[in-house]
């Protein structure tokens, strides 16, 4: 059964006879077999190895002895990928992370939100404009943002596009992190512009010569700094088009186990979360680190059914929660739920998504966020862990490495008056490359901020 899932034949999967939600109406049942079929033949975008790495820094992360920064994209789109916009990204995620670092004193684990994330659930299946009802946007991978017919039209072959876009997009990152762009003592030159401009340039300009006054010491004892020159970088998405993950699912040669090949680390969302649904029986197969995205409304015990499905055996670094109350629910909800995770003996990894539960509208009808509100979210987070004694493993963040105006506030603010200028988010909106240090520093301060009690 598991090796005929991995050769791409559907029908076979076993989680695909359970409910599935957020799935396509795909018009063409022969279109998609020919696109499953051709995944099916096509090289893995990870390698078993790579996870199983990740599955090891995040146990780091689940014993506290780690950060994760997991960011990108709310939702890839192929006339995205290109060199300048993952450049961007990943030049960000890497600010970010030297700025956590340098407060916490602890590795962080860094995962992008990239080379997958090309598909979106929707709180509706169908849009009307103007008494014109079609199928709602559900990310390139599945059809068109134009509000047209043709484009909104589900189109299996675009999950071959999102698999080859993913794939140009995984070969300019490992180009990037292993060739230089990445090194350490070059910290200094990576956004030269930023540093000039932002207001927390400065902030960051100290933080860079303070780098560079350590490694210069390092050097001088005769440490070496060549492993500095690179770094790890991981991807993941959620794991939502089963048509999608099935034929990319592959038996391991070395230990005969089933692995997502499509990332390093899949989530379930919290519209994808059913515990007894085909989302979570597809996680629960697979030998990746997985994760779990958990609302206000979610209860103790369906988390600990998350725990048995999911991590039976309590294995650190294989299971993460990335908690998403919004900021007037995260220190009332939390609390029992880590209290309850931690009874069971588990060592999971405790992540703060803090965007999507503090999305509203406008008045002229921008989706957004505020940076403030995003901070006290974290705030929160911080505070329950702190209180509870365990580790506030990290944070999950949607990003982008420009300039847009989508999210309210930060150094440089962003009013509301200023969205329609660069709202260029295919879906939810994203902080910017400044508002996203900002976030980085102001979260360095709540991890150097000493316990209280």
């Amino acid at each position: 059964m598991t090796a005929e899932a991995a050769d791409g034949d559907l029908s076979t999967a076993p989680w695909l006879g359970l409910p599935a939600a957020q799935q396509p109406d795909w018009p063409d049942p022969d279109a998609l077999r020919a696109a499953g079929r051709k995944l099916a033949g096509s090289p893995p975008l990870v390698l078993p190895a790579e996870c199983d790495l990740l599955t090891r820094r995040l146990a780091a992360v689940a014993r506290g002895e780690a950060l994760v920064l997991q960011g990108g994209d709310c939702a890839e789109t192929f006339s995205g990928v290109g060199a300048d916009t993952v450049r961007a990204t990943l030049r960000t995620l890497l600010h970010m992370a030297v700025v956590l670092t340098h407060a916490s004193s602890l590795p962080v684990v860094k995962i992008g939100r990239m080379a997958g994330q090309f598909a979106k659930p929707r709180s509706t299946a169908f849009e009307e404009r103007g008494g014109v009802r079609l199928p709602s946007y559900r990310g390139d991978a599945v059809n068109g943002l134009e509000f047209s017919s043709g484009s909104r039209t589900p189109d299996a072959s675009r999950l071959n596009r999102a698999y080859e876009a993913s794939a140009a997009t995984l070969n300019l990152v490992r180009a990037l992190t292993t060739g230089g762009f990445a090194d350490l003592a070059e910290v200094r030159t990576w956004n030269r512009e930023f540093v000039a401009s932002s207001p927390a340039g400065e902030r960051y300009r100290r933080l860079t010569d303070e780098i560079e006054s350590a490694l210069a010491f390092l050097r001088a004892c005769g440490g070496d700094t060549a492993p500095l020159a690179t770094t790890e970088f991981f991807v993941s998405h959620e794991a939502l088009l089963l048509d999608y993950e099935t034929p990319l699912t592959r038996v391991d040669e070395r230990t005969g186990r089933l692995y997502a090949t499509s990332g390093h680390l899949l989530w379930a969302g919290e519209r994808t979360r059913e515990a007894d649904g085909a989302h979570i029986a597809f996680l629960s197969r697979v030998r990746n680190p997985i994760a779990v995205k958990l609302g206000p409304t979610v209860g103790p015990e369906t988390v600990l059914r998350y725990l048995d499905r999911l991590d039976p055996d309590r294995e650190p670094g294989r299971l993460t929660f990335a908690m998403r109350a919004g900021a007037d629910r995260v220190r009332d909800v939390l609390p029992l739920l880590v209290e309850k995770v931690s009874a069971e003996g588990a060592q999971v990894c405790w992540l703060s998504d803090p965007m999507h539960g503090n999305t509203f509208t406008t008045p002229d009808g921008y989706k957004t966020r505020h940076l403030e509100t995003i901070l006290d979210e974290l705030s929160g987070f911080m505070a329950v862990h702190r209180a509870l004694g365990t580790h506030p493993g990290g944070i999950h963040v949607e990003l982008t490495g420009s300039e847009v105006t989508e999210c309210l506030g930060g150094g440089r603010p962003v009013g509301a008056q200023d969205l329609g200028r660069r709202y260029e988010s295919a879906c939810d909106p994203r902080l910017n490359q400044e508002q996203s240090i900002d976030l980085a520093f102001r979260l360095a301060d709540m991890y150097r901020r000493p316990p209280t009690g």
